[in-house]
């Protein structure tokens, strides 16, 4: 397969098949193309559904793209698919989510020190949630579990990646009170993005 627009098209009918996020080395393998190439063709095709205005978008996760609809039309799928039922994020969990968002990788003694209480169930409930996962060992004392923020995490705010979060200065200056009966990514948003300053974020 060689024509650019045979490419886009099969790539096209792979992210509708494929649903979940389409990774761009295995789309290559199967067009038998370079990964470089292929992620050519899928930021191509990505830039052709924003230009067209078109009501499904391409959104890029981690060198994945999938398909996702345009948020333009957010009130009309509400309307459609009312009543929905939303999951939502306790306070607690919204806090813990921001400081291993933003100080990633962490310690649970490191949130722990930031929020000032024991946080086990709320780590194991954002767990639970595919937000956060084990990413690895600290080399301190005991080797305590470091936590990171997953791809399911970046799909949930629309970042592509990590170093898309917003800067802030101060990680305990974070925590803000978000209204309970905000849906679980409205209010996260409010915990994760008003706040101002800069702080160094994962390369």
């Amino acid at each position: 397969m060689s024509s650019a627009r045979a490419i886009k098209s099969a790539f096209e009918s792979m992210l509708f098949t494929w649903g979940e996020p389409l990774d761009v080395k295995l789309a290559a393998e199967v067009v038998n193309i370079n990964w470089k190439e292929a992620y050519g063709y899928f930021k191509e095709l990505q830039e052709e559904y924003i230009q067209e205005n078109r009501g499904i978008q391409i959104r890029e996760i981690n060198k994945s793209f999938q398909l996702v609809t345009n948020p333009e039309n957010s009130d009309y799928i509400q309307r459609l698919c009312t009543p929905v039922k939303h999951k939502r994020l306790s306070q607690s969990a919204l806090e813990v989510l921001a400081i291993v968002a933003y100080k990633q990788p962490v310690t649970k003694g490191e949130i722990e020190s930031i929020r000032g209480i024991k946080c086990d169930r709320v780590i194991e409930g954002l767990e639970k949630k595919e937000l956060i996962k084990e990413v690895g060992r600290s080399n301190a004392i005991g080797r305590p579990i470091l936590y990171g923020t997953t791809d399911e995490f970046l799909k949930a705010f629309g970042f592509r990646t990590i170093k898309d979060l917003p800067d802030i200065d101060d990680i305990e200056n974070a925590i803000t009170t978000a209204e309970p009966e905000i849906d679980e990514v409205a209010a996260a948003q409010i915990s994760l993005f008003s706040i101002e300053g800069n702080v160094d974020k994962t390369e």
